[in-house]
């Protein structure tokens, strides 16, 4: 069953409508929003976020491009299975909904937990990764990140890894929590549509729905070992974007470049964790470009 909703056109009046409906991909259901016609763009996004992420985002993207943001396993509208959150099962769920949606090619771009299955479906499947664009995140214990994490990992990353404890402690206080995120990721400007913050909050309500959301926390050291066995096996071959801001800056560039044939990095100034909502211009004012080269060769 497809629904629609809209979303507003970012810095610009207006709304572009989005079709939403549920795909099931190996066996789980996800909720996946899609928008505009053209060569396809697959969105995935991390925590606490869901499609609405990329809200400021998707209605420039879609006047070029097929638009396809799904809310990733155990996230938003999609169904939450007691596992399979390391990032190679998260790229998996990210192929077989580009198979169920009929595209055989796609530019990839993924930010915090969404960037490593991002970049483990372009090391598996160069031929179906076009382009790649991975924001604010970290890939494993890839070298080049030490100082970012000179004064260790953020303090949420242990908490959210303990399985059990951080849902058993945040029930009842879902809203103060995640909106601590939205805050802290625009650097206290806060997430200007009250509709999108408001259903993103919405779908973390609850002990199962905060448990998928720990998931891919508490499957950091297998993503680490997977991110790693991809490396030993082959070189990043698909041309690449990194978009740093505040914190991450440009750790997550630093250690794609032993490993990426065609990387380019970019920083974005005064710019928190959240880039998508928080400063969607500078955003697409990077990614634009970088998806449609491709198509002006």
């Amino acid at each position: 069953m497809t629904a629609t909703t809209t979303v507003p056109v970012p810095d610009g009046p207006g709304r572009v409508e989005v079709a939403l409906r549920t795909l099931t991909v190996d066996g789980v259901e996800l909720n996946v929003a899609t928008a505009g016609a053209g060569p396809a763009v697959l969105l995935l996004h991390g925590f606490p976020h869901t499609w609405r992420l990329w809200s400021r985002v998707i209605g420039e993207l879609a006047r070029r491009h097929r638009v396809i943001a799904p809310d990733l396993r155990g996230f938003g509208d999609s169904a939450r299975p007691a596992g399979g959150y390391d990032a190679g099962t998260l790229a998996a769920d990210a192929e077989g909904l580009l198979a169920a949606l009929g595209e055989t090619s796609a530019a990839v771009v993924g930010i915090d937990v969404g960037a490593p299955p991002a970049f483990l479906l372009a090391m598996r499947r160069p031929d179906l990764v076009r382009r790649l664009a991975l924001m604010e995140s970290l890939l494993g214990t890839l070298p080049g990140a030490e100082d970012f994490l000179a004064g260790g990992p953020p303090w949420w990353f242990g908490f959210h890894a303990e399985p059990g404890l951080a849902e058993s402690v945040l029930v009842g206080h879902e809203e103060r929590y995640v909106e601590w995120f939205l805050d802290r990721g625009t650097l206290g400007r806060g997430v200007r549509d009250d509709d999108v913050r408001a259903r993103i909050v919405r779908t973390y309500a609850g002990t199962e729905a905060l448990r998928g959301a720990f998931g891919p926390y508490r499957a950091l050291a297998e993503t680490g070992r997977q991110i790693a066995a991809a490396l030993d096996r082959g070189r990043l071959t698909v041309p690449t974007l990194t978009i740093g801001a505040h914190p991450v800056g440009r750790a997550l560039e630093r250690q794609l470049t032993p490993y990426a044939d065609d990387l380019t990095g970019h920083v974005i100034p005064d710019c928190g964790h959240i880039i998508p909502l928080d400063r969607p211009a500078a955003l697409l004012a990077l990614l634009g470009p970088h998806l449609t080269e491709e198509h002006e060769v």
